[in-house]
């Protein structure tokens, strides 16, 4: 499985693993974060739909849909106690796209195919992936200016709808408050 305690270079083992056919369920927690874009994923469960927060937003819940869209018989189930409006966007959006698309191809005489793509192509492109965010701590400010600085960078990737980074982004300035809050339970400065 994938979750944001899985390192960046064990993740891509394991996307390179389901790539190969190795095993045939992957497990990912927090997809957005994980940045599965993978055309062999074919069913996307997203649990918990109705919660709030994050990652339940329509336009994060357009983003894990879409991450079962590069598989031609891809298919998203989305579990939930209620239909929220997120939800409701979300799939609105969605059923609106596959129109479109449906309707390009047919007026352009495409019959979709699977994507075919070299595993070393996706495996190189997440293997870049650990140099996103990577030194971005190593400056000589305080902490609480880091911390600034990356809120305004994941801010800012949220706004140009690229959620994987700022994803990262947040789950790099939680883990220094944590290192903040532990030090000052420490007495150190």
């Amino acid at each position: 499985y994938l979750h944001s305690d899985v390192d960046t270079l064990r993740r891509v083992e394991l996307l390179t693993e389901l790539r190969a056919g190795r095993f045939d369920v992957l497990v990912g927690i927090n997809l957005l974060r994980e940045g599965l874009d993978l055309p062999e994923v074919s069913l996307v469960a997203v649990f918990d739909a109705d919660k709030q927060g994050f990652l339940r937003s329509a336009t994060s819940l357009i983003q894990t849909i879409g991450r079962a869209a590069r598989n031609v018989s891809g298919e998203v189930h989305l579990y939930a106690d209620r239909e929220t409006d997120a939800m409701k966007q979300a799939i609105d959006e969605t059923n609106r796209r596959r129109e479109t698309q449906v309707a390009y191809n047919l007026e352009h005489g495409i019959d979709p195919t699977p994507i075919r793509k070299r595993i070393a192509d996706i495996t190189e492109t997440l293997a870049r992936e650990v140099y996103d965010t990577e030194g971005l701590t190593d400056l000589d400010d305080d902490v609480e200016v880091v911390i600034d600085k990356l809120t305004e960078q994941m801010i800012a990737a949220a706004e140009e709808l690229k959620f994987e980074l700022a994803a990262r982004l947040r789950d790099e300035i939680h883990d220094l408050k944590k290192q903040v809050r532990s030090a000052r339970e420490l007495g150190k400065p």
